[in-house]
């Protein structure tokens, strides 16, 4: 996540978060839009309480 928050991820970077997008919601049931918005919470955010 760290190559996230600065702005510095490689395609290969990318490509690993794109199919852990895919795989990560189907496997467990969590949508999505959920899963990429914790992401992106816990990226602009790092101290703070994960969301829920």
């Amino acid at each position: 996540m760290g190559d996230q928050q600065q702005g510095a991820l490689t395609y290969a970077a990318s490509d690993a978060m794109q199919t852990a997008y895919r795989e990560h919601p189907a496997a467990t049931g969590v949508s999505r839009l959920d899963l990429e918005m914790a992401v992106k919470h816990a990226v602009r955010h790092p101290a703070s309480e994960p969301a829920a």
